[in-house]
């Protein structure tokens, strides 16, 4: 019976809710004539009902940027290495020439929410562009978690993240392919975890992979 119990609760904290997975008709068309793709920096949005002692909206702020840029990384990483293997028919723009253009053009993170995908893509250079949303919720009660979290880039098993990957194409910007995800417990408790989880799934649908 324990053994039984003990078995149970692995299974909620490493639990996750199913992917939703939108694939637009003509996406399997256009996508043959993609040739490099650009991975954006992550929208990430961390939900905080009441902010801990010595936790500024500030802190907050800084910390949703440098996990969106984190993921973006973490994810160009993760494509370099099935590159690697000639899993895909598309190549990834080095995510620090697309940050450099980006930032040659004035556009600062919180901009990337006012351009349409259409404009970025033409900036860049690139066919199509990966971009994604992460939106991280922690109950507030447990302040002091809360604050060791923004210090060290971890949250406790209490946390719940909803994750989308998108790709939009280039020509009208149009949304091609997205899929979400939910992960909760461990799997969200950083940040590389959270991408792996991420990508360790979503890859298996990913459009531009070879059949």
């Amino acid at each position: 019976m324990k053994k039984f119990l003990l078995f149970a609760l692995i299974c909620v904290t490493l639990a996750s809710c199913g992917p939703e997975i939108y694939q637009a008709a003509s996406f399997k068309e256009v996508k043959n004539t993609h040739k490099t793709v650009a991975i954006m920096p992550f929208d990430v949005t961390i939900e905080s009902r009441k902010l801990p002692k010595g936790v500024t909206p500030e802190m907050i702020q800084d910390q949703q940027r440098d996990y969106g840029y984190g993921i973006q990384s973490d994810v160009y990483g993760y494509f370099l290495k099935e590159m690697s293997k000639n899993k895909y028919t598309v190549n990834f723009q080095d995510v620090s020439k697309t940050n450099a253009i980006l930032n040659s053009y004035g556009i600062s993170y919180d901009d990337l929410r006012l351009k349409s995908k259409d404009e970025i893509c033409q900036l860049l250079g690139v066919d199509a562009v990966v971009s994604g949303k992460a939106m991280m919720s922690k109950p507030m009660s447990d302040g002091a978690a809360i604050a060791v979290g923004l210090l060290v880039g971890a949250w406790g098993p209490t946390n719940t993240v909803n994750t989308t990957i998108t790709i939009h194409e280039g020509s009208a910007g149009d949304l091609m392919w997205k899929y979400d995800y939910q992960a909760s417990g461990s799997i969200g408790s950083s940040r590389q975890s959270l991408t792996n989880a991420l990508m360790r799934n979503s890859s298996k649908k990913f459009p531009y992979k070879r059949s």
